[in-house]
């Protein structure tokens, strides 16, 4: 794996290739994301709730409970989910092709046994089908291979997103990965407020949405496709500008959707450039710069120089 990670390339990853897999997935992560809203204590814009990137998978980081901390860990390796406990007890199951329903009847069982009493509401969000975890027996595919390729392009990901968050030194987000979008995200602000979001999402309150986009800000990430499309790194401001649909950008494969209001770079076309850590970083760099200077955010003050 280190010698993967120190080259410059990333794998393949086509959308409809894992489709079963990825719904699967995602319904499981959001269990465990719902975990984290129960235990951790409120943040601003929703920060305690993201799962964080690490060199086996997928982890919450610590969260207090009754006994002490605890930490629920995706392991894309070994492929089990794991439970630590600070008492140094640690309880597994496998990650395997089971559905739903049943992988929520094990997390369950999984958590009671580490002694770790919690209350989640057992409902997905922003997804169009909300079948609750209990009942839902038809995402229950897990394709190992494709989960670790998943994973592979997590990790490249997040070094380039963290490295982007570096040049910043204003109010900026930790890299962390979204369960309810299923994307990896970093968020920088400009310091300003910023007007009532519209909400809308499926399936989520519109105070939810408001509070994450509560004050003026610029996103970046990278989401794995569905619904017919393709993976694809993005980049948009909240509030939007019209104007933005005119910027110059990086590279030439990137695009600006006027419905979406976001700019957009193919994955595939990331992944075959010459450099994708550097093509990537161009296409983060620019639509960030015609974001800011749109809006006149004090840049020189913001930015590493």
């Amino acid at each position: 794996m280190n010698n993967l990670m120190t080259a410059d390339s990333w794998p393949a990853l086509p959308a409809d290739s894992w489709t079963d897999t990825r719904q699967t997935l995602h319904m499981w992560t959001q269990m465990v994301g719902k975990t984290r809203l129960a235990l951790s204590p409120m943040l601003n814009h929703w920060w305690q709730v993201p799962l964080y990137v690490t060199p086996r998978g997928l982890s919450t980081g610590p969260m207090p409970y009754a006994a002490g901390s605890c930490e629920v860990v995706f392991d894309f390796r070994a492929h089990q989910l794991r439970v630590h406990t600070s008492d140094g007890r640690a309880h597994q199951m496998a990650l395997e092709p089971v559905s739903v329903a049943d992988f929520y009847r094990q997390y369950r069982a999984l958590l009671r046994e580490a002694g770790i009493a919690v209350k989640i509401w057992p409902v997905p969000v922003e997804v169009e089908d909300a079948t609750p975890f209990d009942q839902d027996q038809h995402h229950c595919a897990y394709d190992a291979a494709a989960v670790e390729t998943f994973w592979e392009i997590l990790l490249r990901a997040d070094q380039v997103l963290q490295e982007f968050r570096s040049r910043f030194l204003g109010k900026c987000s930790p890299v962390h990965f979204f369960w309810g979008s299923f994307d990896l995200a970093v968020t920088r602000f400009s310091g300003r407020p910023a007007p009532p979001h519209p909400g809308g999402m499926p399936h989520l309150a519109d105070w939810v949405t408001r509070e994450s986009y509560s004050a003026e800000q610029s996103a970046a990430g990278w989401w794995p496709g569905g619904n017919g499309q393709e993976a694809a790194f993005y980049s948009y401001a909240y509030p939007g500008n019209p104007e933005l649909a005119h910027a110059k950008i990086q590279p030439a494969e990137a695009i600006f959707s006027p419905e979406m209001g976001e700019f957009f770079l193919p994955y595939e076309a990331a992944r075959t450039a010459a450099s994708p850590r550097q093509t990537v970083l161009d296409f983060l760099q620019s639509t960030y710069e015609a974001a800011a200077t749109l809006a006149r955010w004090d840049r020189p003050a913001l930015e590493r120089q």
